[in-house]
């Protein structure tokens, strides 16, 4: 029974890290999200930035607003370039939690099977020694009254 004790005290431990785990990947999951919307509004005004562009080509435009907006698109270029790096990392953060999680999970099922067979091979073993003890009860009962 002290065995069953020992791996329930070992259950709660790995039941707590898997919490952890759950806590951390929540907030890499956060952090991704919070990265990649980033990513997504940068990618939108770079679309509404080209349509713009090609609107204004329509008409007739000066070679200082062509400048300007290609410094503008090049710079939004290069922002876009550095969020998608982050976005990469984040989600290499995230999956990297993902996993970790995964082997808390499993490392509590573990845990949690390796007590239910402790549980249940003690409990066969109750049942034998008790069907032991009544089969001696039996034959003492037996050999009083036929004596």
């Amino acid at each position: 029974m002290a065995f069953i004790q020992t791996f329930e005290k070992i259950l709660q431990v790995k039941e707590r890290e898997k919490k952890e785990a759950q806590k951390a990947y929540k907030q890499s999951v956060d952090s991704f999200e919070e990265v990649a919307t980033k990513l997504y509004e940068l990618l939108r005004k770079k679309e509404e930035a080209e349509e713009n562009y090609q609107r204004q080509l329509d008409k007739a435009v000066s070679i200082d607003m062509l400048a300007s907006h290609s410094s503008y698109m090049d710079k939004l270029q290069q922002v876009i370039q550095e969020v998608q790096y982050t976005v990469n990392e984040a989600r290499l953060n995230m999956e990297s939690f993902q996993l970790k999680l995964t082997d808390a999970h499993i490392e509590v099922k573990k845990f949690e099977k390796m007590i239910e067979n402790k549980k249940q091979k003690l409990s066969e073993q109750l049942k034998l020694q008790e069907n032991s003890f009544m089969d001696e009860i039996s034959l003492q009962q037996y050999s009083v009254r036929n004596r």
